[in-house]
């Protein structure tokens, strides 16, 4: 008598409504972010900066309140020296391709060139092999999100090189999803996105100083200081936390997918709120970005050929009992 392998089937995916909840989140950003540079004068670099170090020290603040500990192993400590070394880099290179183009084109490279690397990491280090929905997936993705955003005009700048520092900058954030796809014992996300972000912060503060002529300088208000606390906490320490939660037990590939509800909340509540117009083209690519989104995380059964599935025993992604140790995916009674 065997078993049903629905329930562990269905285990790797169980992060998915995390990673949901952290890419809507993510769409705020852009809007606090427009939202604070209007009303502070404050340069792209230094809205960066403030986002990491600001919700960086929001969730230590809150760790430290409830009494949590800080990282205490040596392999804690280095997961939160890498993460936060790649969301530096990610957020600054980002930064600097909207100084150099456009935010169309720092958004169609970044975003959109993140899934496509971490489906080849996947497939070059043996940790996954993408099947066909996974590739259509993308395809729509890539497509849905040219439309939405916009292609780069000819005139745009230093096209050539923001593109180059656009796909490091989604480099980076496919690597820390790859990286925290394999949770590290005694770290949870709370902890590692607040210690990380705000060694986040930190590196970028010698960038903002000698990249804008103003340095991270901005007109205090109540305003602004409402808004960088908004940045700080919703699309920040809120979305990240969920994010690296998610990839606890989601696959990397499904993380970096669904980092694409970003841009397509982020034109809804700009349609919403700040009366920009989407446009018909704008509308098929949002569509084609939905479909994408429930195509890539929609539970994809397990056949033979090993696509799209979790490695065999001793692999990274294999499901985990109750106990927390690997399992296999039948158990005969």
């Amino acid at each position: 008598m065997s078993l049903s392998p629905s329930r562990t089937a269905a285990r790797p995916l169980s992060g998915v409504p995390f990673l949901v909840v952290a890419g809507l989140l993510w769409g705020t950003g852009g809007l606090f972010g427009r939202l604070l540079a209007e009303q502070s004068g404050m340069s792209s670099i230094a809205v960066a900066t403030f986002r990491l170090g600001v919700g960086g020290l929001l969730i230590c603040g809150y760790l430290l309140a409830t009494g949590r500990r800080v990282p205490a192993t040596a392999a804690a400590w280095r997961r939160v020296a890498v993460i936060g070394a790649l969301a530096a880099l990610f957020q600054g290179c980002y930064f600097a391709v909207v100084t150099l183009t456009t935010v169309s084109t720092a958004t169609l490279v970044t975003i959109g060139s993140a899934p496509v690397l971490v489906l080849l990491a996947e497939r070059l280090t043996g940790r996954g092999r993408p099947g066909v929905r996974s590739v259509l997936a993308v395809g729509l993705a890539l497509a849905g999100l040219a439309l939405l955003v916009g292609l780069p005009s000819d005139g745009a700048g230093n096209v050539v090189a923001g593109a180059l520092l656009a796909v490091v900058s989604g480099a980076g954030f496919a690597a820390m999803t790859l990286v925290s796809a394999r949770p590290v014992p005694g770290l949870d996300a709370p902890t590692c996105t607040g210690v990380a972000f705000v060694l986040g912060g930190a590196l970028l503060v010698p960038v903002g100083l000698i990249a804008s002529p103003a340095g991270l300088g901005f007109a205090v208000s109540p305003a602004s200081v409402a808004l960088l606390l908004a940045l700080g906490i919703v699309p920040t320490a809120l979305a990240y936390s969920a994010f690296f939660r998610g990839l606890r037990t989601a696959p990397a590939r499904v993380g970096a997918l669904l980092a694409l509800l970003e841009p397509l909340t982020a034109a809804v509540l700009a349609a919403l709120l700040l009366g920009d117009r989407l446009g018909a083209t704008g509308i098929v690519g949002a569509a084609l970005l939905g479909v994408a989104v429930v195509l890539g995380s929609a539970h994809q059964p397990r056949g033979r050929g090993g696509a799209d599935q979790p490695r065999g025993r001793g692999g990274a992604d294999q499901p985990r009992g109750r106990g927390g140790a690997d399992q296999p995916r039948e158990r005969s009674a």
